[in-house]
Order: structure tokens, then sequence, then C-alpha cells
């Protein structure tokens, strides 16, 4: 009664040998060509791979204003702070900041205290000196005194000058007046309050021309120079015209960028100090191509550049550089003349596959 399972098992195993064996015969000789009859068909890996449908345009080279793009701010042509140049009480009204002065208008006046009578003491003293002068020149001619005396007698004369001048002078400073026509940007100093040598009465700000600063890479830096019209787009739209007036030759030791400044006229003040601008400066115009921004792809190599369809109508890829963009799509140089560039499904295809292209006429949005 043992054997009988013993003797099924053998028989399962003959019989699944029988039927995997000759299967995997008929699958070597299917994929070994040489066993393959003379007159077979061609192998799947040996027929042509199938072309790619993608979508191209035309495009023609155009002369492109090239121009260099910054980033900066609004700067004020003058920022200074007056200050006191001796001490004493405000007795003037304050002028309010936003009032507009001009070059030498008052803009604080301090209390001349005991100035006045420091000023007669020094001028009397002087009137003295000039006679103590005089009196021993004529002595010292005639020979009754010593030239010593005569001497020190002038210079009596021209230290009673010198402090006569000085008190006049701190006289002067006693108004503060305005070094150039501007803006306030504060109130002056208020009426009671004792200022100090070096305290400030007020700020004044000239917006007259309008200063631009921008920073300039060490790859465009070569190609400015002072005297280029220059054009800067503020963050509300508005737009002002100028001309650069500084190039830096030194560069930043953190950004290795140039400091590059622009001035435009802004009679009316309406352009501010430290706005944020976009400065373009137009250097020489290029020929260029204009393609969406879907166009551009990268080859294995990393370079960038864009897929084209050859006059063989197969696919190749032409690197390229950019000359700059805009809301309407990327402007590209190093192309050529003509060419036919596939903006749609250009990300599968390689060099020289067949394509099946569809023309369309792409327009940039105006």
């Amino acid at each position: 009664m043992r054997l009988v399972p013993v003797l099924m098992a053998l028989a399962v195993c003959v019989g699944l040998w029988f039927w995997i064996v000759p299967a995997s015969g008929q699958q070597v000789a299917a994929a070994d060509p040489a066993a393959a009859p003379a007159g077979g068909s061609v192998a799947a890996g040996q027929q042509a791979s199938p072309s790619v449908k993608v979508v191209a345009f035309r495009s023609q080279a155009r002369d492109v204003d090239n121009a260099i793009v910054l980033r900066g701010r609004t700067q004020a042509h003058r920022l200074v702070e007056v200050k006191a140049e001796t001490a004493g009480l405000v007795v003037s009204d304050p002028l309010r900041a936003g009032a507009r002065v001009e070059t030498g208008d008052p803009v604080c006046r301090l209390d001349s205290g005991s100035r006045e009578a420091q000023l007669a003491e020094a001028q009397a003293r002087l009137s003295q000196a000039e006679a103590d002068a005089e009196a021993a020149d004529t002595l010292a001619q005639r020979g009754l005194t010593a030239e010593n005396t005569a001497k020190a007698r002038r210079a009596a004369l021209e230290a009673a000058r010198a402090a006569t001048r000085a008190i006049q002078l701190d006289i002067e400073r006693l108004t503060i007046t305005a070094p150039f026509s501007g803006v306030l940007e504060t109130d002056s100093a208020e009426i009671g309050s004792l200022v100090r040598t070096g305290d400030v009465c007020a700020t004044i700000i000239s917006l007259d021309p309008i200063e631009i600063v921008g920073y300039a890479p060490e790859s465009e830096v070569d190609l400015l120079r002072a005297g280029m019209p220059a054009h800067a787009r503020l963050v509300g739209g508005r737009t002002i015209s100028g001309q650069v007036a500084f190039v830096s030759r030194s560069a930043d030791e953190t950004t290795r960028t140039f400091r590059v400044e622009i001035e435009a006229p802004n009679p009316d003040a309406e352009v501010r100090d430290g706005m944020t601008a976009e400065i373009l400066i137009p250097v020489a115009s290029d020929r260029a191509h204009l393609v969406p921004q879907a166009a551009l792809t990268l080859n294995d190599a990393g370079v960038l550049g864009v897929r084209t369809v050859g006059e063989d109508g197969r696919a190749k890829f032409l690197r390229a550089g950019i000359l700059r963009e805009d809301e309407r799509g990327i402007w590209l140089t190093g192309l050529p003349e003509e060419v036919g560039v596939i903006y749609v499904g250009q990300e599968f295809v390689a060099d020289g596959r067949e394509l099946e292209v569809t023309w369309k006429d792409w327009k940039a949005a105006p």
C-alpha cells in the first residue's frame, strides 16, 4: 500500500517533464535568429523607429535693441543735516517738514545772548590797539622807542582784530541757513529749545535731479559709459529717463558688482528717495529670435538651447544664448537666420529622430 503514493509521484514528475521541456525548446528556437528560416520576417528590434509628432513654428531673426537690465533704487541728489555751529536758544518759529527752501533761506535763528556786548568790548580794544600801534610806529621812526616795542604793539593790534572777527563770525552763525534749494525732510528746531554746537537744526533733501543707483555684474560693466541714455521703471509703473553719470572703477568686495549712478530730471520732486527701480540701459543691437519659454530645453550635457526641425525632417538640438526676457517670451541669440523651432513635444525627441511636424504660426502676445 505504501508503494502507491511513490508511483503516483513519479508519474506526475514524468508528465511535467514532457510538458515543460518541449515548450522551452520552442521558445529558445524562436529567440535564436540563426534558427529562424531564411525567408522569415525581420526581427521586431530591427524595425524602423516610428516618427514623433511635434508642433513647431518658423522663426526669422530680427534686429533687437539690446539693453542691460539692473535692479536698483532711487536716491536723493543731496541729503544734509544742517547743524548749529554755535550754541544758543532757538528764537524763530519752526519750519514744518515738507516746506520748500531756497539757498540762503534762514532755517533756525538763535538768541545772541551777550554776544553784542562782547563785540562792543572787542571793538573798543581794537580801537585802543590801533592807537597804541600807530603811536609806537611814530616813536620808532623818530628813534624814541625800541623797534621791539613797535612790533609788540602791532602784534597786539592783530590779536584785537582776530578777536573782533571771531565774535562777528559767531554772531553770523546765529542764523542757520539752507546750503542748497530743497525740501525740509524734518521739522526745524522748536522755538525755545537749546541747541549746542553740532546739534541738528533741520534735515534738507534735494530730489532734482533724482539719482538711480544700481549694480552691474562683471560681465556687463565694460559696456557702460558715462553719458549713455538710461531709463528706469518704478514700482508704480512710472518711467523716468536720464543718463549714466558714474560707473565705479572698484567692485564691491562682497557681491563683485560695480556701482552705477544715473541722473534724471525730477523738477516736481514726485520721485521719492529710496524707491525700487528697474534700470534699462540700451547698448548695441543684436539679431535674435523671439520664442516661447516652453521651447527652451537642455541636451544631455546640460547645455541650454532649443530643439529644431532639420532640413532632413529630423530633430536637431541647437545651442542658444538668452539675450533678454520680457512679457512676450525669450529673445535668443546664436541661432541661424531662419529656423524651425519645436515648442510642443521637444522633450520627447532626441537628435536624429524622425519627426511628424505640425506647423503653426506662433505669435507673441503684444
